[in-house]
């Protein structure tokens, strides 16, 4: 099987963290996987551009992401970043791991020799042994943009990026509309669109569905492949019980006006969506759209084996809408 995510950060990650070993353990393989991944997160700190929801997939993809929290790496040390707080350097409430910091420096010395942001990636990829896992990973966009949050404070609206509203004010500000800078000169980046096209099977991970998924989606072309592919589409619903596993899709869904449920965010993808995955618990109250072939499972992904079974349940389903008459 050819298979298309498009993913955001820890969430995205860890489900095809557990997708990768659904498909190692099926006999007809070697199965494909290609990531177009969000750089609506995108920021340049320390005059270092930083692609968090690309480094987290290749951090947990490639084995040494930091798995407490999700993000940045494992047994990290940061050093400058202390050295840099000491000269008064700001911003400091993003933090950037020693090793971490060698991705950024890499990043952001290729883009200067004149390398598109597709080619590092790539390269970064090699690094942490994705080819060789099958395993092909797309920014979502060679161009550079980024997410704004527009924020209302009293007297007059200002705007931050989004990492700021995300981590320093912990979403608790409310969200008067995202922005993405740069969006009007984006093009999907090369194999993006072929990719969702030529796909046996596209997958949605349980990624924030506004700032994530919801930002690939703006990608010029993306969305009509997506309602033009023959593949079927099969989504993971980030939403449980009444709200978001972790991370804050609620405040960024009140910023739509859509309902915080899995019904909620199956209409955000209704034009495309063919199968839905939502938590065994929610299967009494969804109502989700006319015509979406929905099952219920648990999507608590608390360790591999629990991905895992998440991403077989996509798998499955995708492939029944697939064979189905």
């Amino acid at each position: 099987m050819r298979i298309t995510a498009l993913a955001g950060g820890v969430g995205g990650a860890r489900f095809l963290r557990g997708l990768r070993s659904h498909l190692d353990r099926l006999d007809d393989g070697p199965h494909e996987i290609t990531i177009v991944a969000n750089t609506g997160d995108d920021i340049t700190l320390f005059g270092l551009r930083v692609s968090p929801d690309v480094d987290t997939l290749l951090y947990t993809l490639g084995g040494d992401i930091h798995e407490g929290q999700g993000w940045g790496r494992a047994n990290e040390s940061f050093t400058l970043q202390g050295e840099l707080a000491a000269y008064g350097v700001e911003p400091q409430w993003f933090g950037l791991g020693d090793k971490d910091l060698g991705t950024h420096v890499a990043r952001s010395m290729w883009l200067a020799q004149g390398s598109t942001p597709s080619e590092v990636t790539a390269r970064l990829a090699t690094r942490w042994g994705l080819p060789d896992q099958h395993v092909r990973l797309l920014p979502m966009t060679d161009a550079f943009v980024e997410t704004h949050v527009v924020l209302d404070d009293g007297d007059e609206q200002r705007a931050v990026h989004f990492q700021e509203w995300w981590i320093r004010l912990r979403a608790a500000v409310p969200a008067q509309r995202f922005v993405v800078a740069g969006l009007d000169r984006a093009a999907a980046a090369p194999g993006v669109l072929e990719a969702i096209r030529t796909a046996d099977l596209v997958i949605l991970p349980p990624s924030n569905p506004v700032v994530s998924i919801g930002i690939i989606l703006l990608v010029p072309g993306v969305r009509d492949a997506l309602r033009g592919t023959a593949a079927p589409v099969v989504g993971v619903s980030p939403i449980v019980g009444g709200g978001p596993v972790r991370g804050h899709a609620d405040a960024c869904l009140a910023t739509l006006g859509v309902e915080v449920s899995p019904s909620g965010v199956a209409g955000l993808y209704r034009d495309f969506l063919d199968g839905w995955l939502i938590d065994s618990g929610d299967a009494e109250s969804f109502g989700g759209p006319a015509g979406l072939t929905t099952e219920a499972v648990p999507l608590l992904m608390k360790d591999l084996p629990t991905a895992e079974a998440m991403a077989a349940a996509a798998v499955d389903l995708g492939l029944r809408l697939r064979n189905r008459p």
